[in-house]
């Protein structure tokens, strides 16, 4: 297990009367407070705000199979609302502080690569059949049947792996390392900063942030990650308006030294009118018609495997985190937190901003001290915000946002202890897990290399008896999976 948050403190007296709220969201049973709370769920809104904008620039920024372009102010309202809402709902129904929004990954896959075979509507539909078959496989306890005949120390090396991912993840988007171009002539693919050095302002902002946070947290500090990320903005805002520095594209050329999405400074205007359009502009069968069943049903497929295990990984990374996890590795509410994501998939599409899945920047607000769904309710109700304030939404830079990132990261790594790195038939499928998630920037693939190498490996040390029946047939998936490339050229 993780070690616990810096903000931990002793939990409540049990003795103490409860409300009907606590007892409802477990808020005491789960050694939280309101107060925590109410700081996971403003930290982990601060780090995954950037999908307002980020979602839209993605499907925004792609044509259909007839030429046609989404609105994207539109797309902006509509990825807040249906983040608000479906955040909501996984905090009053799974009770579980794992927040929700467009998934990036999937939302390039159906900007790049399914629109164009389509009219947007097409795509958004089989985004929307995706989410139904996920339903049906939780409501039939498939799902839940699957994750867990996963391996407990599996499971943590996935937590690990996630912990790995986000560490990369924050420390591309401040922009501290960065890929290295290929005419550079080298067969280093990242580095640090710009050619090795650390050049810019942005830049600056996020190692001070880091620090500062890293600080916070070694002298326990409550809030240290909230604090962490709101002394950065500060900063931020103060550079921006000092050295004027701007976004990291000019006019269309590149600005290597400026802010990699949100440049941090106050609006001139707060309050937006949210264009609601999208919303049910999909269709559940003139796909098939069009692009024939096959490439459809390659789509869907596509979309199934992706979310299916992104989301178990995410909540075993996010329960690992904060000590939430029974002795099998599942977390509490299993069937209803799955439930909800699948609802939350087929929401993305017919509201047209791609399926929506959960976020493991949610790690953040755990860090935090949030345990139970009241932090998803103070960050969907946030969501639900930036459709009216959208300008205000976008005032925190991935260089302030990213600090948590890292400090989540190391976090979830110190569970790396609990696995027999003695025992190679597990060892070896755990190495993998953790590897292939931040190498190759996907939760999915870290899950299958682990699931088929454990397999393997089983089998040829004559242990056909040790893996669960329903993991033969999830290994046979991933196969397929990482072979869709070789099988679409055959057959499409």
């Amino acid at each position: 297990m993780a070690i616990a948050p810096p903000d931990n403190g002793t939990p409540p007296d049990p003795a103490q009367p409860r409300t009907g709220f606590d007892r409802f969201f477990e808020i005491s049973a789960r050694g939280s407070t309101m107060s925590r709370e109410v700081r996971g769920g403003l930290a982990t809104f601060f780090t995954m705000a950037y999908i307002v904008v980020l979602n839209p620039l993605i499907l925004g920024g792609a044509v259909d199979g007839d030429g046609k372009k989404l609105s994207i102010p539109a797309l902006a309202a509509a990825t807040a609302l249906v983040a608000g809402l479906m955040t909501m709902l996984m905090g009053v129904v799974g009770r579980f502080p794992m927040a929700l929004a467009a998934g990036l990954g999937v939302n390039a896959l159906v900007a790049y690569e399914i629109a164009p075979e389509m009219t947007w509507a097409d795509a958004m539909g089989l985004v929307v059949i995706e989410g139904v078959i996920i339903a049906v496989l939780v409501l039939t306890g498939l799902r839940t049947a699957v994750f867990r005949s996963v391996p407990t120390q599996l499971k943590t090396a996935i937590g690990v792996g996630i912990g790995l991912f986000l560490t990369i993840i924050g420390l591309v988007d401040a922009g501290f390392v960065r890929r290295i171009p290929d005419v550079a002539n080298t067969t280093v693919p990242v580095g640090l900063g710009i050619n090795g050095k650390i050049v810019s302002w942005p830049m600056l902002v996020f190692v001070v942030g880091l620090l500062v946070t890293l600080v916070l947290v070694v002298r326990r500090v409550r809030g240290a990650i909230l604090i962490g990320i709101l002394a950065s903005t500060v900063l931020a805002i103060v550079v921006e308006a000092v050295a004027n520095v701007g976004p990291s594209f000019v006019d269309g050329k590149p600005n290597p030294k400026g802010w990699s999405l949100n440049v941090p400074e106050l609006p001139k205007q707060v309050v937006d009118v949210p264009d609601l359009s999208l919303l049910g502009n999909f269709n559940v069968l003139d796909s098939w018609s069009r692009a024939g069943w096959l490439v459809p049903l390659m789509f869907v497929f596509t979309l199934l495997i992706t979310d299916f295990f992104d989301t178990m990984g995410t909540m075993v990374a996010i329960g690992q985190e904060g000590n939430m996890l029974d002795e099998r590795g599942t977390p509490p509410r299993a069937k209803e937190i799955l439930l909800v994501d699948s609802i939350a998939a087929a929401a993305g599409g017919a509201a047209s901003v791609s399926s929506n899945t959960s976020y493991i920047e949610s790690a953040a607000g755990v860090g935090e001290g949030a345990r139970t769904g009241v932090a998803n309710l103070v960050t969907g109700a946030l969501f639900l915000l930036a459709m009216f304030l959208a300008p205000l939404s976008v005032v925190v830079p991935f260089e302030a946002a990213s600090t948590a990132l890292v400090v989540v990261g190391f976090l979830m790594m110190t569970a790396v202890r609990t696995i027999d790195w003695t025992d190679y038939e597990i060892a070896i499928p755990a190495f993998l897990t953790i590897t292939f998630m931040p190498f190759t920037y996907s939760i999915s693939n870290g899950i299958g290399a682990g699931i088929i190498s454990y397999v393997v490996l089983k089998l040829a040390k004559g242990k056909a008896r040790d893996i669960h029946p329903l993991l033969y047939g999830v290994a046979v998936l991933f196969v397929l999976y990482f072979l869709r490339g070789p099988i679409e050229s055959a057959v499409l």
